[in-house]
């Protein structure tokens, strides 16, 4: 039952590496940028969450009701005044301009916040689980993280397939003249993606908070699960990300199952043989 338990634990986990990948996938599907800035941006986020909970005394969870908005306000106001006009030169500038903002978030916040590692207290929610089965528990956290990201996901789904804004997203990312000969305006578009994959990240990072430790320097990592879970799920594919954070949570759980010290290698090893087998990943999106 180890096994299975661990295997369970995995597919949970998942669910926060999809809500990291989430945005990132959304982001690249819309004007094919790869934001390094963003595992940054949720960690920026999770800072911002520490803020508003101890400025208002909100539950972490419900500081999401003033962080999510907040962030997709940021998350326009970065794309209109900083990458917008990068976008179209060539794809160097806006990776450069995006490395650049996570340089200069992960030494705002250093300064900030200092060094020292931070968490959200969510009081009864982080411990409590349930009994599946004899050697079985399944956290009540992780279940909720899991639908969050399930209920994101449709959101987006719903977003990019059932309204005016989806029809303008996937114009633009189909091809952007055309789309402006149409009256979109791209720069708008694309504003109002970042505006959407912020406010993600921001859901992402009030988890993390509640989740783990976190501090200035926690970015990276958080870009890089959330990098595997999209080129594992398949670029573009917001379900193939849920998809990828699964495959990466349950590959790192049977590592750590093996050996902790395999946790984190064994879901660097399904990415990099999920890439030299299928490089558009397991679920690519459909051309």
């Amino acid at each position: 039952m180890e096994w299975v338990n661990a295997i369970l634990q995995g597919v949970l986990i998942g669910g926060l590496y999809a809500l990291f990948a989430a945005g990132l996938s959304l982001i690249f599907g819309v004007m094919r940028l790869v934001n390094i800035a963003h595992g940054d941006m949720i960690v920026a986020a999770a800072y911002l969450a520490l803020v508003v909970v101890q400025a208002t005394g909100l539950h972490p969870l419900a500081s999401a009701v003033i962080v999510v908005p907040l962030m997709a306000v940021l998350g326009y106001a970065m794309q209109r005044l900083l990458l917008n006009p990068t976008i179209g030169q060539d794809l160097l500038s806006p990776l450069l301009v995006t490395f650049g903002i996570s340089v200069i978030l992960q030494n705002g916040l250093l300064v900030a916040f200092t060094a020292d590692s931070r968490r959200l207290a969510a009081g009864s929610i982080e411990t409590a689980s349930f009994h599946l089965a004899p050697g079985i528990s399944l956290g009540v956290l992780p279940l909720v993280i899991f639908a969050a990201s399930v209920l994101v996901i449709l959101g987006l789904e719903l977003i990019f397939y059932r309204t005016s804004l989806g029809r303008a997203f996937r114009a633009t990312s189909d091809d952007p003249e055309i789309a402006q000969l149409m009256k979109l305006d791209r720069n708008h578009v694309f504003g109002m993606a970042m505006a959407l994959s912020a406010a993600v990240v921001a859901i992402a990072g009030i988890f993390l908070a509640i989740r783990t430790n976190f501090d200035p320097s926690a970015g990276p990592a958080r870009l890089i699960f959330g990098f595997e879970a999209v080129i594992i799920g398949g670029l573009g594919n917001l379900w193939g990300t849920l998809a990828g954070g699964v495959v990466l949570g349950v590959a790192q759980a049977i590592g750590a199952q093996i050996s902790p010290g395999w946790q984190i290698l064994a879901g660097h090893l399904v990415f990099f043989l999920v890439l030299a087998l299928k490089p558009r990943g397991l679920f690519p999106r459909m051309d």
